[in-house]
């Protein structure tokens, strides 16, 4: 039995924790939330919040840890490789770690790669807004450029929105810095690779499907196989390991999201190091067979990852929703009852379902990843009928609300 250290462990830690643990293996999770349901889950819950590296490090190197990984976190990701390096575990490396997590380096890295990608600029207070403006078009997308969540991301389609929306996207970074890209439409596609000696494989491309108005960046539906023409899709296959590549990663999960551009390009958005949150893992376990978690256990225990774990191993058309308020199928408002999962599992093609929420909690529109309270995966011949069967599905869950 193997020790391994979660950093991070809250509600979309708990999944892979109990993976790791149905794989024989121990676990200790750090998290400063002492009611976090991944810590109540670990063999060892430490109350550390992983902001504090030299906190982590020291849980860690009491517990004798042989391997340490975060799930869904992005902040997680640089105090993982720090922690790796501290002591002496495999990890991706700090260097790394920091350009699959700063938006800026990133995009230095994927300009000199020649990755094609929107246009972009640093915004740090208002006096970076004309030069912003000369470099990027409007309409565009501000976003931390060290965050995660979808927090404090905005569609900005004038000079005066952007002024107003500066001060709390660069509240949201810890290095004080946002970044302006250009907004790009067309179909957004999450990808999941596995980086084995620095050759990435890309295991499944899906369509993101976004909500409209203020929380346009969350992911309230993934569709997989996505909905591109073929030869499109040929090349975001390729420019998403290309990317991966331009990183630097070497042994790692690797989460491209890139744009199907309705002109015919392809543009990455981003690529982060780790497991994604917003049941990807489950997407790729359903959608082609792969349990990113092991895989990923193995890479952080320095263990060899064997094609038959890497590989795809079938094909199944899927569709996740989540259950959202406005305009999803929640309603908004504190919650005084919850219906009965076993309805929205008993429907037609369902593979799997859960919900977060708790009577007296209030559901508010979709805004940021943390508003999506559940979710339901639906199978089927085809993306559009699994697509069709999860809406119908998720439409039987009954939330009564005052």
């Amino acid at each position: 039995m193997k020790t391994l250290l979660f950093v991070g462990g809250g509600r979309h830690q708990r999944r892979a924790i109990e993976r790791v643990q149905e794989l024989g293996h121990r676990v200790v999770a750090v998290d400063r939330n002492p009611d976090a349901l991944g810590v109540r889950a670990a063999d060892v819950g430490e109350l550390v919040d992983f902001t504090d590296v030299a906190g982590v490090i020291e849980a860690g190197r009491r517990h004798a840890v042989d391997g340490v990984l975060t799930v869904a976190a992005d902040r997680a990701v640089p105090v993982v490789a720090a922690v790796a390096e501290a002591l002496g575990l495999p990890g991706i490396g700090v260097a790394t770690a920091q350009r699959m997590t700063h938006k800026l380096e990133m995009r230095a890295a994927f300009a000199g790669a020649g990755v094609p990608q929107p246009p972009f600029a640093a915004v740090r207070s208002a006096e970076d807004v004309a030069g912003a403006l000369a470099a990027v078009s409007l309409p565009a997308v501000l976003k931390p450029a060290d965050s995660g969540g979808q927090r404090a991301v905005f569609r900005v389609e004038s000079r005066a929105e952007l002024k107003r929306d500066l001060g709390e996207t660069v509240e949201e970074s810890p290095t004080g810095v946002a970044i302006l890209e250009e907004f790009v439409a067309g179909i957004e596609l999450n990808g999941i690779a596995v980086v084995r000696g620095g050759e990435p494989t890309l295991l499944t491309l899906s369509d993101r499907l976004r909500p409209p108005g203020i929380g346009f960046g969350v992911g309230w539906i993934h569709v997989f196989p996505p909905s591109i023409p073929d030869e499109q899709l040929r090349r975001a296959r390729q420019i998403a390991v290309d990317a991966v590549r331009a990183l630097g990663l070497r042994d790692g999960i690797a989460f491209p999201q890139l744009i199907a551009a309705s002109d015919g390009r392809v543009v990455v958005v981003e690529v982060a190091a780790r497991i994604a949150g917003g049941q990807m893992a489950d997407l790729v376990r359903h959608a082609v067979g792969v349990d990113v978690v092991e895989v990923a256990v193995r890479q952080a225990l320095g263990e060899d990852v064997p094609d038959e774990l890497a590989l795809p191993s079938f094909e199944q058309p899927l569709a996740i929703r989540f259950f959202t308020a406005s305009p999803g199928p929640l309603p908004t408002g504190r919650v005084v009852r919850i219906g009965d999962l076993g309805l929205v599992l008993a429907a037609d093609g369902v593979v799997q379902a859960e919900t977060y929420l708790e009577v007296g909690e209030t559901i508010r529109p979709v805004r940021r990843d943390g508003d999506r309270r559940g979710y339901v995966i639906a199978v089927a011949d085809d993306s559009r009928e699994a697509l069709r069967r999860a809406e119908e599905a998720a439409s039987r869950f009954d939330v009564e609300v005052e």
